[in-house]
C-alpha cells in the first residue's frame, strides 16, 4: 500500500515538474515573470535610495509585498515610501496574482493535455 502511494506521489511530482518547465518556455509566462521581476526591481532601488535601507532588505520588502506576505518587520518611514508602497501594493498584486495565476494555468492546462491522450 505504501509502494503505491510513493508512486502516485513520484507521478505527481514528476507532472508538476514537466508542467513547470513547459510553463517556463510560454511566451506568455516569461513575459508576467520579467515584469514582475522589473517590478521588483524598481521597487527595490526606491526602497534603497528612499528608505536608506541595504539592497538585501529593499529586496526582501519588495517581494514580501508583492506576495502579500508583509511580515511587518519592515516598513517605510518617510512619506514618500509610504505612498510608493500604497501604489506598489496595489499595482504590484495584481500582477503578481496574474503572473502566478498564468504559471498554474500554463502548468493544468499541460497536466490536462497529457490526461486526454
Amino acid at each position: 500500500m505504501q509502494l503505491f502511494e510513493s508512486e502516485i506521489a513520484m507521478n505527481a511530482l514528476t507532472r508538476i515538474s514537466r508542467g513547470i518547465g513547459v510553463a517556463f518556455k510560454d511566451g506568455r509566462v516569461k513575459g508576467l515573470l520579467a515584469f514582475t521581476a522589473g517590478m521588483i526591481l524598481w521597487a527595490s532601488v526606491f526602497y534603497h535610495y528612499v528608505e536608506g535601507w541595504s539592497w538585501l532588505d529593499s529586496i526582501y520588502f519588495s517581494v514580501v509585498t508583492i506576495s502579500t506576505v508583509g511580515f511587518g518587520d519592515f516598513s517605510p518611514e518617510t512619506a514618500a515610501g509610504k505612498i510608493f508602497t500604497m501604489i506598489y501594493i496595489i499595482v504590484g498584486l495584481g500582477i503578481f496574482v496574474t503572473t502566478a495565476t498564468t504559471v498554474a494555468d500554463t502548468i493544468l492546462s499541460q497536466n490536462d493535455e497529457k490526461s486526454e491522450k
